[in-house]
């Protein structure tokens, strides 16, 4: 059983069709990648100014009063914003905006092995026994992945490589959320990039939030929130507490202290809307939001950062004198630049807008003798509707069943036979295995019990309830628990 025998299963999932402007889009190139280095910035700043907020205001909301964009000593890599960096290196020595799924866990196993939590840590596990995307995202392999707000900051930097594109900044990101998230999770990609393509053609909150809307599936729980938010802003345009005490009461589905609430897609994407709302246009105030909703508040503060960073561009937010040196330090990605700096990430970032736009049918061209980007303008919609999971589980039994099967009976190595039997825990087969194959079985498991990682992550880092139901079920198809939780590299 090869592992790349996987990779047809990205398939079947309800994509919608592309809808096109009739409008085709001019903007000076010098305004244009203004506006890409601004929103990295806002991203960079508001996530990692954001970290000291981050899981601190939970019950109640924060306080904060006063606050000074700064980062004396420059960038550093954070998980909120860094898992998009060995992609967008890839990218340019590739050539090609989607990387390859087999080549995603390449770059994974090579690159991202510290500073990850949640569904990305889950994810990594798996990949070592040869499970690829898109399964390593899927809601019956990773028990994170129908909430982990990956979905929300994995996004940015596709949203800004996709100015006046909703739909192509929601497909790219897709293809990267998919990594480690899909369902609810991956709607709010799907908004927050579009709001960032948006929002480099107006500084009008109220269109940017438009597009996020529009880009939702309207039987989603997040299309919900985004009215929901909008109401009460409205009805509260100068209580942010009413609207944060709404938002709490209303999806706040685990107490507020499980990880289902605070690393969830649900209260961070509301926060960030709210965040959007209640800055008032300004860069500062939006962030400061962010970070008095609480919850993930870094995630929030980036993600809201990133848009303002759009609108307000770069020049305009190095020149508010804020002490920020110009550097991105290398602290956790293996195998990866140490002198990189925001500027040239910046840079990559405008050399992938301008592939981007190239390839969605645009140009670079020059108008009255300035550099203009002309931009095939597209209209923000929804991408990809929320899965039908009980037709999604049918799917992947019937393709992977035959695979599974043969790796239990067959299978060349341990990685095959482990990786056999946790797909069959996952998928509800291993009962049936265990009774038609008990000696292979057997085997499988003690495969299976020697990636301890892997263990881990199954009995100590997985959320309620989905990870207790698995859990279950791999002590009852004969996995062993280990007796402690150990460390897993992070």
């Amino acid at each position: 059983m090869k592992r790349r025998s996987f990779l047809a299963l990205a398939a079947a999932l309800p994509v919608l069709p592309a809808k096109k402007s009739s409008q085709w889009l001019d903007i000076p190139a010098e305004v244009l990648e203004d506006k890409i280095r601004g929103g990295f910035l806002g991203q960079i700043v508001g996530d990692l100014n954001g970290l000291q907020h981050e899981m601190k205001y939970i019950l109640e909301p924060g306080n904060v009063q006063e606050y000074t964009p700064s980062l004396p000593d420059g960038g550093w890599t954070d998980d909120d914003t860094d898992v998009e960096w060995p992609y967008i290196l890839e990218i340019q020595q590739r050539r090609t905006l989607l990387i390859p799924y087999s080549r995603i866990s390449e770059i994974w196993m090579k690159h991202i092995n510290r500073g990850i939590w949640c569904a990305h840590l889950y994810l990594r596990q798996i990949m070592d026994l040869g499970i690829d995307p898109p399964l390593t995202g899927r809601i019956e392999i990773n028990p994170w992945a129908d909430f982990n707000l990956s979905g929300q900051f994995v996004s940015e930097s596709w949203g800004l490589i996709s100015p006046g594109m909703p739909q192509t900044a929601a497909r790219i990101g897709l293809h990267y959320t998919h990594v480690g998230v899909e369902g609810e999770a991956v709607q709010s990609t799907q908004m927050v990039d579009a709001m960032i393509a948006t929002a480099f053609l107006t500084n009008e909150m109220d269109k940017i939030l438009d597009a996020g809307a529009a880009a939702l599936d309207p039987d989603s729980v997040m299309s919900q929130i985004m009215s929901d938010v909008r109401r009460w802003h409205h009805d509260n345009p100068r209580d942010w507490r009413a609207t944060r005490k709404l938002t709490q009461d209303k999806y706040c589905k685990y107490g507020g202290q499980d990880m289902r609430d605070r690393n969830g897609v649900w209260l961070n994407g509301a926060s960030t809307l709210s965040a959007l709302l209640y800055g008032d246009g300004d860069w500062v105030q939006t962030v400061r939001s962010a970070f008095n909703f609480g919850w993930d508040a870094d995630n929030n503060a980036a993600a809201s950062g990133t848009i303002l960073g759009v609108i307000k561009g770069n020049k305009y937010l190095w020149s508010q004198g804020w002490n920020i040196k110009d550097l991105y330090r290398n602290t956790s990605r293996d195998d990866m630049p140490q002198d990189e700096t925001i500027t040239s990430y910046s840079n990559r970032l405008v050399e992938l807008a301008q592939r981007n736009i190239i390839e969605q049918g645009g140009s670079m061209t020059t108008v009255n003798g300035k550099s203009v980007y002309r931009i095939n303008r597209e209209e923000p919609q929804n991408v990809e509707r929320l899965p039908d999971l009980k037709k999604q589980h049918a799917t992947l039994v019937a393709q992977l069943n035959p695979e599974i099967e043969k790796g239990i009976v067959n299978g060349a190595s341990a990685q095959e036979k482990a990786r056999a039997a946790y797909l069959a825990i996952c998928l509800d087969l291993a009962p049936e295995l265990m009774q038609k194959y008990p000696e292979q079985w057997s085997k499988a498991v003690a495969a299976l019990n020697g990636y301890l990682n892997v263990l881990q992550v199954i009995f100590f880092q997985s959320p309620i309830p989905a990870g207790q139901k698995l859990a279950e079920k791999a002590v009852a198809a004969g996995v062993r628990k280990p007796d402690t939780s150990i460390k897993i590299w992070t």
